[in-house]
């Protein structure tokens, strides 16, 4: 059956980068200059790196327009928080400004006198400690009055007077006070009263209702995290242990691993030169590809510096995520170098230069070009995503692999033209001198070793092949087509895929915002010993009526009761921690005997409310003769897990939604709980589309329809492969990793859609040899850019933030599985099915005999009419056949020069021309009509082929004067035997005469 080609945009793209090889290699210093003149000029843009850094976290990794967003704007204009005077915590829109500590006792309980002792000496000494500008944590703390700062924790003062006399009702202590955030690691007695604690938490909120009560907060805060360890040390603390953190200091952090990570850039620079040189380096002083090697890393950088350059002058936002961009480009850069130089290799040693150009472009940039586009693509089908994080970095990076090709194609392309220069000159790599070809005995042996050298392969005319390329020809490739072998693959494809689906099953989604500390830092230290003694209890949940009801309504009223009976009831909700003004209200006035069934007297006597419970002031937005809104609050418990967080917000907001009331629920955490809602959608909707993509892509350039679709499979396998291993890695689904699997969807495709092309780009028809070929021309190049890859950024092992560290893990599954994929699965499954093909619709018929077979010939017949080339032609199958040939056409096509000759002389001896002079006169036009057919399909092929055949003969002839100065030394040294032979005869017969003589 034949194969179906679709290749419309592949042969004349092969055809344009054919002629561009050849102009690189006639200016190649002009494609030299160009892009170094160009990463000078937009170099420049990284004076505006530290203007266009965006780096706050809620903005980078929360959806923008998340629905908590949107509750904090109504929270914020219906009940303004005032941090002088009237401070409340739970009340608070926003995660505040703070300085936490969280004081330790793990042996015994902190309860105790010694301990509480060196507590209050702590929570003095950070109330008196006052910044550089003389800012004392009296100025700016906030205030529950005009003079009285918002106590740190409010067991403190009651402690410090009476240690053993008080007892500690917990959580609620004193029926109004929640001590779940204050106190933790407890054990309770009868009547819940707390018998032991291993922690207790001091917080110091602080002033942010004015622009210029914030800023002088934010100075005391740096203040803070600069001198507490100090202080730490100075009280030479005994009984307990001290961890700190501040609102500030996660933030800080986030911004610090923009500059911790530049060192981890160089040390991958120079890895990837190290192993790129050594990977590509040749025991020859000529065809060493040392300096080849070395710009096509330079290659990459300077597309990072034109990339980032540009995007920088024009203005795009720089978050902390797009540092990881280099490590990328860089091993993507230096794959596609590798592609290049493995297909230069291939080409004739002793054609021009710019016919190897053009022959090395011709072969390898349609591929690097289908590899490049899918990676481009697919991260500009990131910047559909919710997270600016996401955006900027598949921003940057596209934007850079955009001109990581184009440097690739030009520059470096322009390397290696004046590379193939010096070696058509034979000159030293090093030294560049001319040196000799070939060894001689009269030189030392250092001298040949060191000053000899351009050996090529003289039977096929090209560069001696790699010993990995030999590996993979003669053993890897004969294996991986062995049956048993396809056997054996197809099951451990099998565990692969089973193992992976159900990883994709169990991975956690979300991220808990305290991972994006550094681990060998104390805030990350902070929030394990938070996780640990102050976790059994959520965060206290507003509930507010978001419109204008009638409260004094007995049907309001109970509807509002039903909604929040809802809410309590859930499972992550402790009812008898609520809190409701409503409730009090009525409580209130049963107690005063108040009228309060009609609007003007339940307004009016809302102050006896607020003379009692001065609170609640905050939590009704009125005037004087209607509500806007009110909130009331509930205590969230039983959140131990990410899940626990997403399953809590997803449940109350579903019960908000039904109720007839009309509810919402909101908390400052609940803008960072929000990726909840579209991570999977996100991350769903970039697999899918980019998919799509890839296959249109693959079909329009890769000319099998059934190639394209095994490469759509791949990427689809490899993407439930790495989501599948994140979950036994304990990788969560979150906006980060979110980010690798979009690279994954671009990354995925490289090392499949190289091997799918090379397969049907050779002229091989059966499948187990065209992976054979395919993974001896590019199964070494395709190892070398995974390596490449995981050189480039296993330097980010070490690093302690989890953005780095998270990278890393998901950036090892995608190039293991990519490669896996490219060189095991695809190659195996490639023949397995290749009977699957589609049939072309243009497929041309063999014209028929009156016996209705057409004109070859059998297989005895062709061998006696000739022997050479019936012994020596490719295995192909019985297609087309030419009137007057002894073959069917393919095997005229593949064939060499010697067998197309022998097809010509033995035109007049074919039997088949002799019988097609047979034929009908009524079906001449039939045959006119295949002749024509035939002339049309073959003429590309020939035209094609006539540059080759100009090249071989060309050759060919260098080696006809190669051997006639052999024959001219031969004959010379037959003279002279011939001439020591006859002295030798003379001599011979005088010994002869003197023996007989004697």
């Amino acid at each position: 059956m034949n194969r179906c080609h679709t290749d419309c945009l592949e042969k004349p793209l092969s055809k344009g980068f054919r002629s561009l090889g050849k102009l690189i290699a006639r200016y190649p210093w002009l494609f030299i200059a160009i892009p170094i003149v160009l990463s000078v000029a937009f170099g420049m843009g990284f004076r505006y790196l530290e203007q266009r850094q965006s780096n706050d976290l809620e903005y980078q990794f929360t959806p923008t327009g998340g629905p908590a967003k949107e509750e904090r704007d109504f929270i914020r204009l219906h009940f303004p928080m005032n941090g002088f005077g009237h401070f409340s915590t739970e009340r608070l829109y926003t995660d505040g400004n703070f300085a936490s500590l969280i004081i330790v006792n793990s042996l015994q309980n902190i309860l105790t006198w010694e301990a509480l002792e060196e507590l209050q000496k702590l929570d003095t000494a950070v109330k008196s400690l006052k910044s550089e500008s003389n800012i004392s944590f009296q100025h700016v703390c906030a205030q529950v009055n005009v003079s009285t700062c918002f106590p740190a924790n409010p067991l403190l003062d009651v402690l410090l007077r009476n240690t053993y006399h008080v007892k500690l009702s917990y959580p609620m202590f004193q029926n109004r006070t929640f001590l779940g955030m204050y106190l933790g690691g407890v054990k309770l007695g009868p009547s819940d009263t707390v018998t032991e604690a291993k922690a207790i938490k001091l917080i110091y909120y602080l002033r942010e209702d004015t622009a210029q009560s914030k800023n002088k907060s934010l100075q005391w805060l740096k203040h803070f995290i600069k001198t507490i360890p100090q202080q730490i040390d100075e009280l030479q603390l005994k009984c307990v242990q001290v961890y700190y953190s501040t609102s500030i200091s996660l933030q800080n952090e986030f911004e610090e691993n923009t500059r911790t990570v530049i060192p981890y850039f160089t040390i991958s620079f120079f890895v990837t030169v190290i192993f790129s040189i050594v990977s590509c380096m040749r025991l020859d002083n000529v065809r060493n590809k040392v300096w080849v090697a070395l710009f096509g890393v330079i290659s990459p950088g300077l597309a990072i510096i034109t990339s980032f350059g540009l995007l920088l002058f024009c203005g795009v936002p720089f978050s902390v995520m797009s540092v990881n961009a280099p490590f990328l480009i860089l091993g993507a850069g230096v794959d596609d170098v590798f592609i290049i130089i493995s297909c230069w290799q291939q080409t004739k040693v002793k054609s021009p230069v710019e016919e190897r150009m053009a022959d090395t472009y011709q072969e390898a940039a349609v591929s690097i070009t289908i590899t490049t586009l899918t990676d481009v693509l697919a991260f500009y089908l990131g910047i559909m995503t919710h997270f600016p994080s996401v955006q900027s970095f598949c921003t940057y990076t596209g934007t850079a692999l955009v001109f990581c090709y184009i440097y690739c194609i030009t520059f470096f392309g322009a390397v290696l033209a004046l590379n193939g220069k010096h070696e058509n000159e034979n000159r030293h790599w090093l030294i560049c001198m001319k040196v000799k070809d070939t060894e001689e005995e009269d030189n030392s042996m250092v001298y040949n070793k060191c000053c000899v050298g351009g050996s090529f392969d003289t039977l096929q005319g090209t560069e001696k092949e790699h010993p990995m390329s030999v590996f993979s020809y003669r053993f890897y490739g004969p294996f991986l087509t062995n049956s048993w072998t396809k056997l054996l693959v197809f099951v451990i494809y099998i565990v692969y895929l089973a193992t992976s689906i159900y990883g994709c099953i169990h991975i956690q989604e979300g991220k808990a915002f305290h991972n994006l500390a550094n681990y060998n830092s104390p805030l990350y230290q902070f929030y394990v010993i938070e996780s640990l003694y102050f976790s059994k209890y959520g965060p206290r949940i507003m509930v507010v009526v978001t419109n204008e009801v009638k409260y004094w309504d007995w049907t309001t009223h109970e509807e509002i009761k039903i909604c929040m009976k809802k809410l309590e009831n859930n499972y992550y909700v402790e009812k008898k921690y609520s809190d409701s003004w409503l409730t009090k209200y009525g409580i209130l006035s049963k107690t005063l005997n108040l009228n309060i069934t009609s609007q003007d007297h339940f307004l009016r006597n809302l102050n006896i409310l607020y003379n009692n419970y001065s609170d609640y002031k905050h939590d009704i937005d009125r005037d004087e003769n209607k509500i806007f809104s009110s909130r009331f609050f509930i205590q969230t418990v039983n959140i131990a897990t990410v899940n626990d967080e997403k399953n809590m917000l997803k449940q109350l907001r579903e019960i908000a939604a039904n109720c007839n009331i009309p509810l919402m629920v909101y908390h400052p955490v609940f803008i960072y709980l929000d990726q909840y809602e579209v991570i999977i959608q996100n991350t769903i909707q970039n697999v899918i589309v980019a998919a799509a993509v890839m296959l249109v892509i693959s079909l329009l350039f890769i000319p099998d329809p059934l190639c394209s679709l095994w490469v759509t499979f791949a990427i689809a396998s490899i993407i439930v492969g790495v989501t599948g291993f994140m979950a036994y890695w304990k990788v969560n689904l979150d906006s980060i990793s979110m980010i690798n699997l979009v690279i994954c969807i671009g990354f995925s495709v490289d090392f499949s859609a190289h091997i799918a092309y090379a397969c049907v780009s050779n002229k091989k028809s059966n499948g187990n040899e065209m992976v054979i070929d395919a993974l001896h021309s590019l199964g070494y190049p395709i190892v070398q850019g995974a390596l490449s890859t995981i050189l480039g950024i296993v330097v980010l092992y070490p690093a302690s933030s989890y953005i780095f560290k998270t990278f890393f893990q998901i950036m090892i599954l995608v190039i293991t599985f990519g490669a896996v994929h490219g060189l095991v699965f695809v190659p195996v499954f490639l023949t397995m099915f290749r009977t699957w093909e589609l049939p072309c619709k243009n497929k041309i018929n063999s014209p028929k005999m009156k016996n209705g077979k057409t004109n070859t010939l059998s297989e005895t017949v062709l061998a006696k009419e000739n022997p050479i080339c019936h012994k020596n032609q490719r295995s192909v199958r019985d297609e087309i056949a030419l009137p007057g040939y002894v073959d069917p056409v393919l095997h005229v096509i593949n064939t060499d020069i010697t067998c197309s000759i022998c097809y010509s002389r033995h035109w007049q001896k074919s039997t088949a021309h002799q019988t097609n002079d047979k034929v009908k006169q009524k079906d001449n036009h039939k045959y006119i009509d295949y002749q024509r057919r035939i002339v049309k399909i073959n003429f590309e092929e020939v035209k094609g082929s006539t540059a080759e055949l100009r090249r071989d003969i060309a050759a060919l002839g260098e080696r006809t004067k190669t051997l006639e100065r052999k024959h001219e030394d031969l004959a010379v040294d037959h003279a002279n035997l011939l001439s020591y032979s006859q002295i030798l005869s003379v001599q011979i017969s005088e010994l002869v005469y003197a023996v007989e003589e004697r």
